[in-house]
Protein backbone atom coordinates (compact mmCIF):
# COMPACT_ATOMS: atom_id res chain seq x y z
CA UNK A 1 0.00 0.00 0.00
CA UNK A 2 3.30 2.42 0.98
CA UNK A 3 4.21 1.56 -2.70
CA UNK A 4 1.12 2.80 -4.39
CA UNK A 5 0.60 5.82 -2.41
CA UNK A 6 4.70 7.02 -3.11
CA UNK A 7 4.08 6.36 -6.79
CA UNK A 8 0.83 8.04 -6.74
CA UNK A 9 2.36 11.61 -4.45
CA UNK A 10 5.42 11.43 -6.96
CA UNK A 11 2.65 11.43 -10.19
CA UNK A 12 1.63 14.17 -8.26
CA UNK A 13 4.65 16.11 -7.70
CA UNK A 14 5.26 15.54 -11.44
CA UNK A 15 2.55 16.75 -12.85
CA UNK A 16 2.80 20.14 -10.59
CA UNK A 17 6.56 20.08 -11.54
CA UNK A 18 5.63 20.09 -15.44
CA UNK A 19 3.40 22.03 -15.44
CA UNK A 20 -0.22 21.21 -15.01
CA UNK A 21 -3.09 23.26 -15.81
CA UNK A 22 -3.57 25.88 -12.38
CA UNK A 23 -6.35 25.46 -10.51
CA UNK A 24 -6.67 28.93 -9.76
CA UNK A 25 -9.09 29.71 -12.49
CA UNK A 26 -10.76 32.85 -10.91
CA UNK A 27 -7.26 34.80 -11.14
CA UNK A 28 -8.26 38.24 -13.40
CA UNK A 29 -10.11 38.26 -16.51
CA UNK A 30 -7.50 39.05 -18.88
CA UNK A 31 -5.29 36.38 -18.21
CA UNK A 32 -8.54 33.67 -18.38
CA UNK A 33 -8.90 35.16 -21.84
CA UNK A 34 -5.73 35.24 -23.06
CA UNK A 35 -5.24 31.30 -22.05
CA UNK A 36 -5.28 28.66 -24.62
CA UNK A 37 -5.55 24.63 -24.94
CA UNK A 38 -2.36 22.79 -25.77
CA UNK A 39 -2.22 19.17 -26.27
CA UNK A 40 1.00 17.16 -26.48
CA UNK A 41 1.59 13.91 -27.96
CA UNK A 42 4.13 12.63 -25.56
CA UNK A 43 6.62 13.16 -22.65
CA UNK A 44 9.29 15.40 -24.39
CA UNK A 45 7.07 17.11 -26.14
CA UNK A 46 4.78 17.94 -23.40
CA UNK A 47 7.66 19.00 -21.30
CA UNK A 48 9.25 21.39 -24.27
CA UNK A 49 5.54 22.85 -24.69
CA UNK A 50 5.34 23.82 -20.91
CA UNK A 51 8.69 25.21 -21.18
CA UNK A 52 7.81 27.56 -23.82
CA UNK A 53 3.53 28.23 -22.69
CA UNK A 54 4.61 28.70 -19.09
CA UNK A 55 1.68 30.02 -17.56
CA UNK A 56 -0.28 31.36 -20.61
CA UNK A 57 -1.34 28.00 -21.69
CA UNK A 58 -3.26 24.87 -20.39
CA UNK A 59 -0.85 21.98 -21.84
CA UNK A 60 -2.14 18.32 -21.67
CA UNK A 61 -0.28 15.05 -21.94
CA UNK A 62 -1.82 12.35 -24.33
CA UNK A 63 0.86 9.65 -24.11
CA UNK A 64 0.60 9.32 -19.88
CA UNK A 65 2.25 7.26 -17.84
CA UNK A 66 3.30 3.88 -18.68
CA UNK A 67 2.55 3.94 -22.29
CA UNK A 68 4.52 3.45 -25.18
CA UNK A 69 4.17 6.10 -27.63
CA UNK A 70 4.80 3.57 -30.85
CA UNK A 71 1.87 1.34 -30.19
CA UNK A 72 -0.59 4.00 -28.92
CA UNK A 73 -4.03 4.14 -29.95
CA UNK A 74 -5.82 7.40 -29.23
CA UNK A 75 -9.28 7.01 -27.62
CA UNK A 76 -12.34 8.80 -27.84
CA UNK A 77 -11.39 11.30 -25.63
CA UNK A 78 -8.22 12.10 -26.99
CA UNK A 79 -10.01 13.09 -30.51
CA UNK A 80 -12.41 15.17 -28.35
CA UNK A 81 -9.77 16.78 -26.44
CA UNK A 82 -7.60 17.67 -29.63
CA UNK A 83 -10.79 19.01 -31.61
CA UNK A 84 -11.68 21.22 -28.76
CA UNK A 85 -7.49 22.63 -28.33
CA UNK A 86 -5.99 25.62 -30.10
CA UNK A 87 -2.44 23.80 -30.60
CA UNK A 88 -1.73 19.97 -31.13
CA UNK A 89 2.25 19.48 -30.58
CA UNK A 90 3.73 16.37 -31.69
CA UNK A 91 7.21 15.30 -32.86
CA UNK A 92 6.97 12.93 -36.26
CA UNK A 93 5.00 10.54 -38.22
CA UNK A 94 8.25 8.39 -37.78
CA UNK A 95 7.65 8.90 -34.13
CA UNK A 96 4.15 8.96 -33.40
CA UNK A 97 2.74 6.41 -36.03
CA UNK A 98 -0.97 7.21 -35.45
CA UNK A 99 -0.99 10.73 -35.81
CA UNK A 100 -2.79 11.54 -39.42
CA UNK A 101 -5.09 9.33 -38.67
CA UNK A 102 -5.82 11.14 -35.47
CA UNK A 103 -5.96 14.32 -37.04
CA UNK A 104 -7.98 13.16 -40.08
CA UNK A 105 -10.60 12.16 -37.60
CA UNK A 106 -10.45 15.42 -35.34
CA UNK A 107 -13.01 18.21 -36.42
CA UNK A 108 -11.05 21.56 -35.63
CA UNK A 109 -10.29 23.78 -38.20
CA UNK A 110 -8.95 26.60 -36.52
CA UNK A 111 -6.12 24.08 -34.93
CA UNK A 112 -2.93 25.14 -35.00
CA UNK A 113 -0.11 22.07 -35.83
CA UNK A 114 2.97 22.17 -34.14
CA UNK A 115 4.76 19.32 -36.01
CA UNK A 116 8.37 20.13 -34.33
CA UNK A 117 10.23 17.97 -36.16
CA UNK A 118 9.64 20.66 -38.76
CA UNK A 119 11.91 22.98 -36.58
CA UNK A 120 15.08 20.78 -38.06
CA UNK A 121 14.16 21.64 -41.95
CA UNK A 122 10.94 24.07 -42.63
CA UNK A 123 11.70 22.82 -46.69
CA UNK A 124 9.60 19.82 -45.93
CA UNK A 125 6.87 21.26 -43.69
CA UNK A 126 3.61 19.71 -44.92
CA UNK A 127 -0.10 20.14 -43.76
CA UNK A 128 -1.20 16.63 -42.01
CA UNK A 129 -4.46 17.61 -43.09
CA UNK A 130 -3.53 17.80 -47.16
CA UNK A 131 -4.27 14.96 -49.31
CA UNK A 132 -1.22 13.74 -51.35
CA UNK A 133 -1.35 15.37 -55.29
CA UNK A 134 -1.52 11.60 -56.69
CA UNK A 135 -2.22 11.25 -60.76
CA UNK A 136 -5.09 9.96 -59.95
CA UNK A 137 -4.06 6.37 -61.81
CA UNK A 138 -3.11 4.79 -58.33
CA UNK A 139 -5.57 3.04 -56.34
CA UNK A 140 -5.35 0.28 -53.44
CA UNK A 141 -7.59 -2.93 -54.28
CA UNK A 142 -7.69 -5.51 -51.22
CA UNK A 143 -7.74 -8.78 -52.40
CA UNK A 144 -8.97 -12.21 -49.99
CA UNK A 145 -12.31 -11.26 -48.75
CA UNK A 146 -13.90 -14.70 -48.12
CA UNK A 147 -17.65 -14.60 -48.62
CA UNK A 148 -18.01 -14.88 -44.59
CA UNK A 149 -15.95 -15.95 -41.67
CA UNK A 150 -17.12 -17.42 -38.21
CA UNK A 151 -16.25 -15.90 -35.00
CA UNK A 152 -12.43 -17.22 -33.97
CA UNK A 153 -11.48 -18.29 -38.08
CA UNK A 154 -8.47 -16.30 -39.19
CA UNK A 155 -8.67 -13.35 -41.84
CA UNK A 156 -5.41 -12.89 -44.23
CA UNK A 157 -6.19 -9.89 -46.75
CA UNK A 158 -3.73 -8.40 -48.76
CA UNK A 159 -2.93 -5.03 -50.27
CA UNK A 160 -2.27 -4.21 -53.69
CA UNK A 161 -1.11 -0.69 -54.84
CA UNK A 162 -2.23 -0.36 -58.67
CA UNK A 163 0.18 2.41 -60.07
CA UNK A 164 4.12 3.51 -60.35
CA UNK A 165 4.93 4.59 -57.35
CA UNK A 166 7.23 2.53 -54.81
CA UNK A 167 5.75 2.96 -51.65
CA UNK A 168 5.65 0.12 -48.53
CA UNK A 169 4.38 2.01 -45.79
CA UNK A 170 0.76 0.20 -45.06
CA UNK A 171 -2.18 0.74 -42.45
CA UNK A 172 -5.26 -0.82 -42.06
CA UNK A 173 -8.31 0.41 -40.57
CA UNK A 174 -11.77 -1.12 -38.72
CA UNK A 175 -15.53 0.56 -38.58
CA UNK A 176 -17.00 -1.39 -36.32
CA UNK A 177 -20.18 0.33 -36.82
CA UNK A 178 -20.94 2.59 -39.56
CA UNK A 179 -22.27 5.22 -37.55
CA UNK A 180 -19.10 4.91 -36.11
CA UNK A 181 -15.23 6.48 -36.72
CA UNK A 182 -12.80 4.48 -38.47
CA UNK A 183 -9.90 2.89 -36.00
CA UNK A 184 -6.62 1.72 -36.57
CA UNK A 185 -6.29 -1.95 -36.10
CA UNK A 186 -2.93 -2.36 -33.68
CA UNK A 187 0.56 -4.01 -35.33
CA UNK A 188 -0.85 -4.12 -38.81
CA UNK A 189 1.49 -2.09 -40.63
CA UNK A 190 2.39 -4.25 -43.92
CA UNK A 191 0.77 -5.00 -47.25
CA UNK A 192 -0.93 -7.90 -45.23
CA UNK A 193 -3.57 -8.42 -42.68
CA UNK A 194 -4.20 -10.92 -40.03
CA UNK A 195 -6.59 -11.05 -37.56
CA UNK A 196 -9.08 -12.89 -35.68
CA UNK A 197 -12.92 -13.03 -37.01
CA UNK A 198 -14.36 -11.02 -34.10
CA UNK A 199 -18.47 -11.65 -32.99
CA UNK A 200 -20.29 -9.23 -35.62
CA UNK A 201 -19.38 -7.86 -39.18
CA UNK A 202 -17.46 -5.07 -40.30
CA UNK A 203 -15.38 -2.81 -42.58
CA UNK A 204 -12.29 -2.68 -43.47
CA UNK A 205 -10.00 -0.14 -45.85
CA UNK A 206 -6.08 -0.44 -46.55
CA UNK A 207 -4.32 3.10 -46.78
CA UNK A 208 -0.96 3.69 -47.98
CA UNK A 209 1.20 6.28 -46.92
CA UNK A 210 4.52 7.97 -48.94
CA UNK A 211 7.84 8.45 -47.23
CA UNK A 212 6.74 11.65 -45.22
CA UNK A 213 3.84 9.56 -44.13
CA UNK A 214 1.07 11.50 -46.02
CA UNK A 215 -1.56 9.25 -47.44
CA UNK A 216 -0.99 8.32 -50.60
CA UNK A 217 -3.73 6.35 -51.53
CA UNK A 218 -6.32 4.19 -49.95
CA UNK A 219 -9.03 1.21 -50.96
CA UNK A 220 -12.24 0.61 -50.31
CA UNK A 221 -13.93 -0.53 -47.69
CA UNK A 222 -14.77 -3.96 -47.71
CA UNK A 223 -16.91 -5.79 -45.70
CA UNK A 224 -15.88 -8.44 -43.59
CA UNK A 225 -19.25 -10.58 -43.02
CA UNK A 226 -19.56 -12.71 -39.84
CA UNK A 227 -22.04 -15.71 -39.96
CA UNK A 228 -22.05 -18.22 -37.43
CA UNK A 229 -25.21 -19.87 -38.82
CA UNK A 230 -27.71 -19.00 -35.88
CA UNK A 231 -24.32 -19.40 -33.27
CA UNK A 232 -23.71 -22.80 -34.23
CA UNK A 233 -20.52 -22.22 -34.79
CA UNK A 234 -18.65 -25.29 -36.65
CA UNK A 235 -15.90 -26.92 -34.71
CA UNK A 236 -13.58 -27.42 -37.56
CA UNK A 237 -13.62 -23.64 -37.80
CA UNK A 238 -13.58 -22.57 -34.39
CA UNK A 239 -9.74 -22.13 -33.44
CA UNK A 240 -10.14 -19.62 -30.61
CA UNK A 241 -9.79 -21.69 -27.72
CA UNK A 242 -6.35 -23.27 -29.39
CA UNK A 243 -5.11 -19.98 -30.29
CA UNK A 244 -5.23 -18.56 -27.02
CA UNK A 245 -3.77 -21.63 -25.16
CA UNK A 246 -0.20 -20.03 -25.89
CA UNK A 247 0.75 -16.54 -25.70
CA UNK A 248 4.30 -15.64 -27.28
CA UNK A 249 6.23 -12.99 -24.94
CA UNK A 250 8.85 -10.63 -25.60
CA UNK A 251 7.59 -8.83 -29.37
CA UNK A 252 8.96 -5.58 -29.67
CA UNK A 253 6.70 -2.69 -31.59
CA UNK A 254 9.50 -2.93 -34.59
CA UNK A 255 13.05 -4.27 -35.52
CA UNK A 256 16.08 -2.94 -37.21
CA UNK A 257 17.39 -5.21 -40.22
CA UNK A 258 19.72 -7.38 -38.30
CA UNK A 259 18.71 -6.87 -34.92
CA UNK A 260 18.31 -10.60 -33.16
CA UNK A 261 14.30 -11.21 -32.68
CA UNK A 262 14.25 -13.10 -29.28
CA UNK A 263 10.49 -14.18 -28.31
CA UNK A 264 8.93 -16.78 -26.17
CA UNK A 265 5.93 -18.99 -26.49
CA UNK A 266 3.93 -19.23 -23.15
CA UNK A 267 1.40 -22.04 -22.93
CA UNK A 268 -1.99 -21.04 -20.63
CA UNK A 269 -2.36 -24.70 -20.00
CA UNK A 270 -0.35 -27.26 -18.61
CA UNK A 271 0.91 -29.98 -21.80
CA UNK A 272 2.67 -33.18 -21.63
CA UNK A 273 4.83 -32.32 -24.86
CA UNK A 274 7.17 -30.27 -25.68
CA UNK A 275 7.62 -30.47 -29.51
CA UNK A 276 7.84 -26.62 -30.39
CA UNK A 277 7.62 -25.46 -34.55
CA UNK A 278 7.86 -21.62 -35.02
CA UNK A 279 5.79 -20.83 -38.51
CA UNK A 280 6.73 -18.24 -40.69
CA UNK A 281 5.26 -16.38 -43.83
CA UNK A 282 6.11 -12.93 -45.17
CA UNK A 283 2.95 -12.68 -46.86
CA UNK A 284 -0.48 -13.76 -46.61
CA UNK A 285 -0.63 -15.66 -49.90
CA UNK A 286 1.97 -17.22 -48.63
CA UNK A 287 1.62 -20.94 -46.62
CA UNK A 288 3.02 -21.26 -43.51
CA UNK A 289 6.96 -23.18 -43.36
CA UNK A 290 8.89 -23.92 -40.33
CA UNK A 291 11.83 -21.88 -39.34
CA UNK A 292 14.86 -24.07 -39.10
CA UNK A 293 16.24 -24.64 -36.17
CA UNK A 294 14.00 -23.34 -34.05
CA UNK A 295 12.28 -26.90 -31.96
CA UNK A 296 11.97 -24.90 -28.41
CA UNK A 297 9.18 -22.40 -27.05
CA UNK A 298 12.35 -20.12 -27.53
CA UNK A 299 12.69 -18.17 -30.72
CA UNK A 300 15.59 -16.62 -32.22
CA UNK A 301 16.04 -14.88 -35.31
CA UNK A 302 18.12 -12.30 -37.37
CA UNK A 303 16.16 -10.47 -39.21
CA UNK A 304 16.92 -9.99 -43.62
CA UNK A 305 15.21 -6.94 -43.63
CA UNK A 306 11.85 -8.03 -44.04
CA UNK A 307 8.42 -7.76 -42.15
CA UNK A 308 7.09 -10.95 -41.69
CA UNK A 309 4.55 -12.74 -39.53
CA UNK A 310 5.04 -15.33 -36.76
CA UNK A 311 3.10 -17.98 -34.70
CA UNK A 312 4.25 -21.06 -32.50
CA UNK A 313 2.92 -24.57 -32.47
CA UNK A 314 3.23 -27.43 -29.98
CA UNK A 315 2.85 -30.92 -31.41
CA UNK A 316 2.40 -33.83 -30.07
CA UNK A 317 4.26 -37.24 -30.39
CA UNK A 318 2.74 -37.99 -33.30
CA UNK A 319 3.53 -34.27 -34.79
CA UNK A 320 -0.51 -33.58 -34.48
CA UNK A 321 -0.83 -30.07 -32.94
CA UNK A 322 -2.03 -29.78 -29.77
CA UNK A 323 -1.84 -25.55 -29.20
CA UNK A 324 -0.77 -23.02 -31.21
CA UNK A 325 -0.82 -19.19 -30.85
CA UNK A 326 -2.33 -16.56 -32.74
CA UNK A 327 0.16 -15.13 -35.38
CA UNK A 328 1.78 -12.18 -34.48
CA UNK A 329 3.73 -9.45 -36.70
CA UNK A 330 7.50 -8.94 -36.76
CA UNK A 331 7.60 -4.91 -38.33
CA UNK A 332 11.24 -4.59 -39.65
CA UNK A 333 11.44 -0.69 -39.42
CA UNK A 334 14.65 0.74 -40.56
CA UNK A 335 13.18 3.97 -40.15
CA UNK A 336 14.75 5.03 -44.10
CA UNK A 337 17.65 5.83 -42.32
CA UNK A 338 15.60 8.60 -40.75
CA UNK A 339 16.24 8.34 -36.68
CA UNK A 340 13.09 9.88 -35.03
CA UNK A 341 14.73 10.67 -31.98
CA UNK A 342 15.89 13.78 -32.06
CA UNK A 343 15.01 15.15 -28.40
CA UNK A 344 17.51 13.34 -27.53
CA UNK A 345 20.04 15.67 -29.25
CA UNK A 346 20.47 19.23 -27.16
CA UNK A 347 21.01 20.74 -30.42
CA UNK A 348 17.99 19.40 -32.12
CA UNK A 349 16.03 19.96 -29.43
CA UNK A 350 16.32 23.75 -30.15
CA UNK A 351 14.91 23.63 -33.15
CA UNK A 352 11.63 21.45 -31.77
CA UNK A 353 11.40 24.29 -29.24
CA UNK A 354 11.63 26.76 -32.12
CA UNK A 355 8.52 24.67 -34.17
CA UNK A 356 6.57 24.97 -30.70
CA UNK A 357 7.34 28.78 -30.19
CA UNK A 358 6.07 29.93 -33.60
CA UNK A 359 2.83 27.45 -33.45
CA UNK A 360 2.01 29.09 -30.02
CA UNK A 361 2.36 32.80 -31.05
CA UNK A 362 0.19 31.80 -34.39
CA UNK A 363 -2.45 30.68 -32.41
CA UNK A 364 -1.83 33.25 -29.73
CA UNK A 365 -0.51 36.71 -30.81
CA UNK A 366 -1.03 38.24 -27.83
CA UNK A 367 1.45 36.51 -25.80
CA UNK A 368 3.87 36.49 -28.38
CA UNK A 369 6.48 37.90 -26.24
CA UNK A 370 6.16 35.39 -23.24
CA UNK A 371 6.54 32.64 -25.64
CA UNK A 372 9.80 34.31 -26.90
CA UNK A 373 11.37 34.97 -23.98
CA UNK A 374 10.34 31.58 -22.53
CA UNK A 375 11.77 29.65 -25.63
CA UNK A 376 14.74 31.68 -25.29
CA UNK A 377 15.48 30.76 -21.59
CA UNK A 378 15.01 27.21 -22.08
CA UNK A 379 16.68 27.19 -25.24
CA UNK A 380 20.34 28.49 -23.13
CA UNK A 381 19.50 26.10 -20.58
CA UNK A 382 19.77 23.72 -23.94
CA UNK A 383 22.91 25.33 -24.67
CA UNK A 384 24.23 24.98 -21.40
CA UNK A 385 23.45 21.05 -21.59
CA UNK A 386 25.38 20.64 -25.13
CA UNK A 387 28.35 22.54 -23.88
CA UNK A 388 28.29 19.92 -20.41
CA UNK A 389 28.22 17.19 -23.10
CA UNK A 390 30.60 18.49 -24.98
CA UNK A 391 33.30 19.25 -22.07
CA UNK A 392 32.76 15.72 -20.96
CA UNK A 393 32.98 14.08 -23.75
CA UNK A 394 35.59 15.86 -26.30
CA UNK A 395 39.09 13.87 -25.16
CA UNK A 396 37.48 10.57 -24.36
CA UNK A 397 39.62 7.85 -25.92
CA UNK A 398 37.10 5.15 -25.93
CA UNK A 399 33.95 6.26 -27.66
CA UNK A 400 32.04 3.15 -27.75
CA UNK A 401 28.50 2.07 -25.88
CA UNK A 402 25.99 -0.77 -26.19
CA UNK A 403 22.34 -0.28 -25.89
CA UNK A 404 19.25 -2.37 -26.40
CA UNK A 405 17.50 0.15 -27.78
CA UNK A 406 18.45 2.19 -31.16
CA UNK A 407 17.66 5.39 -29.71
CA UNK A 408 20.67 7.37 -29.28
CA UNK A 409 21.67 7.74 -32.73
CA UNK A 410 21.71 10.99 -32.66
CA UNK A 411 23.65 11.88 -29.37
CA UNK A 412 25.93 9.57 -30.79
CA UNK A 413 26.76 11.61 -34.34
CA UNK A 414 26.34 15.54 -31.97
CA UNK A 415 29.41 14.12 -29.87
CA UNK A 416 30.95 11.95 -32.06
CA UNK A 417 30.58 8.33 -30.61
CA UNK A 418 29.61 5.22 -31.57
CA UNK A 419 26.34 3.56 -30.95
CA UNK A 420 26.24 -0.32 -30.89
CA UNK A 421 22.71 -2.00 -30.49
CA UNK A 422 22.10 -5.50 -29.82
CA UNK A 423 18.79 -5.23 -31.37
CA UNK A 424 15.95 -7.46 -30.50
CA UNK A 425 17.03 -8.31 -26.41
CA UNK A 426 14.02 -8.48 -24.80
CA UNK A 427 14.13 -7.57 -20.60
CA UNK A 428 11.29 -10.60 -20.93
CA UNK A 429 12.78 -13.31 -22.63
CA UNK A 430 15.90 -15.15 -21.33
CA UNK A 431 18.53 -15.14 -24.37
CA UNK A 432 19.63 -18.60 -25.70
CA UNK A 433 23.26 -19.29 -23.98
CA UNK A 434 24.25 -18.84 -28.12
CA UNK A 435 23.36 -15.52 -27.86
CA UNK A 436 25.05 -14.35 -24.77
CA UNK A 437 28.10 -15.81 -26.32
CA UNK A 438 27.17 -13.78 -29.55
CA UNK A 439 27.01 -10.58 -26.71
CA UNK A 440 29.86 -11.60 -25.19
CA UNK A 441 32.07 -11.62 -28.45
CA UNK A 442 30.73 -8.26 -28.92
CA UNK A 443 31.42 -6.95 -25.33
CA UNK A 444 34.92 -8.52 -26.06
CA UNK A 445 35.68 -7.16 -29.46
CA UNK A 446 34.58 -3.49 -28.77
CA UNK A 447 35.74 -3.81 -24.65
CA UNK A 448 32.46 -2.81 -23.62
CA UNK A 449 32.20 -2.26 -19.79
CA UNK A 450 28.36 -1.54 -19.30
CA UNK A 451 25.18 -2.77 -21.72
CA UNK A 452 22.54 0.45 -21.34
CA UNK A 453 18.81 -0.39 -20.67
CA UNK A 454 16.27 2.04 -21.14
CA UNK A 455 13.75 3.56 -18.20
CA UNK A 456 15.57 1.93 -15.88
CA UNK A 457 14.55 -2.06 -17.10
CA UNK A 458 17.40 -3.71 -15.28
CA UNK A 459 15.65 -6.97 -14.64
CA UNK A 460 16.90 -9.95 -13.53
CA UNK A 461 17.61 -10.78 -17.20
CA UNK A 462 20.03 -7.52 -17.54
CA UNK A 463 21.61 -9.08 -14.64
CA UNK A 464 22.18 -12.16 -16.39
CA UNK A 465 23.49 -10.95 -19.57
CA UNK A 466 25.89 -8.61 -17.54
CA UNK A 467 27.09 -11.55 -15.58
CA UNK A 468 27.56 -13.95 -18.05
CA UNK A 469 29.37 -11.22 -20.55
CA UNK A 470 31.42 -10.12 -17.44
CA UNK A 471 29.59 -6.52 -17.96
CA UNK A 472 27.58 -3.91 -15.55
CA UNK A 473 24.33 -2.73 -16.19
CA UNK A 474 23.25 1.25 -16.70
CA UNK A 475 20.42 3.10 -17.60
CA UNK A 476 19.93 5.28 -20.22
CA UNK A 477 16.55 7.22 -20.28
CA UNK A 478 15.34 7.55 -23.82
CA UNK A 479 12.32 9.12 -22.83
CA UNK A 480 9.54 7.63 -24.64
CA UNK A 481 7.39 6.69 -21.51
CA UNK A 482 6.61 8.75 -18.29
CA UNK A 483 7.92 6.10 -16.73
CA UNK A 484 8.03 4.86 -12.93
CA UNK A 485 11.34 5.54 -12.48
CA UNK A 486 10.92 9.19 -14.03
CA UNK A 487 8.65 9.63 -11.60
CA UNK A 488 10.13 8.18 -8.45
CA UNK A 489 13.40 9.91 -9.74
CA UNK A 490 11.86 13.37 -10.30
CA UNK A 491 13.55 13.82 -13.42
CA UNK A 492 12.36 16.67 -15.99
CA UNK A 493 14.47 16.80 -19.71
CA UNK A 494 17.36 18.45 -18.51
CA UNK A 495 17.88 16.53 -15.22
CA UNK A 496 17.01 13.17 -17.54
CA UNK A 497 20.08 13.99 -19.66
CA UNK A 498 22.08 14.89 -17.47
CA UNK A 499 21.58 11.66 -15.74
CA UNK A 500 22.55 10.18 -19.12
CA UNK A 501 25.88 11.77 -19.78
CA UNK A 502 27.37 10.30 -16.12
CA UNK A 503 25.79 6.69 -17.19
CA UNK A 504 27.63 7.37 -20.45
CA UNK A 505 30.94 8.30 -18.81
CA UNK A 506 30.87 4.77 -17.65
CA UNK A 507 31.63 2.93 -21.23
CA UNK A 508 33.17 7.21 -22.71
CA UNK A 509 35.71 7.64 -20.90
Amino acid sequence: MKKHQTIFICFTVIAFLFGCQSQNSKEAGNKNESEITVVASFLPMYEFTKQVAGDRANVQLMVSEGQDTHHYEPSAQDVAAVSQADVFVYSSEEMEYWVKSLLNTVENNNLVIARAADGLDESNHENVHDEHDSTGTEQVKINGVADHYHTGDEIQLSAELIGNADYDHWHWYQQLDESEEWEAISEQSTKKLTMVAPDKSLNIRAIIYDDNHNKYAESEPVEINIDNHDNQVDTEHNHSKKEAEINIKGLADHYHTGDVVTLEAVPTDSFNHNHWHWMMREDANQEWKAVPKQVTDHFEYKTTGKSFELKAVLYDDKHHIQAESNPVSVLIDDHEEQDPHIWLDPVLAQNQIKAIRDALIEADPGGEEIYEKNAESFMNELKDLDEEYQTTLKDAKNRVFVVQHQAFGHLAKRYNLEQIAIGGLSTEVEPSPSRIAEIGHLVEENNVPVIYYQQGASSSIAQTVASETGTDTAVLYDLEVLSEELLENDLGYIEAMRHNLKALQLSVH
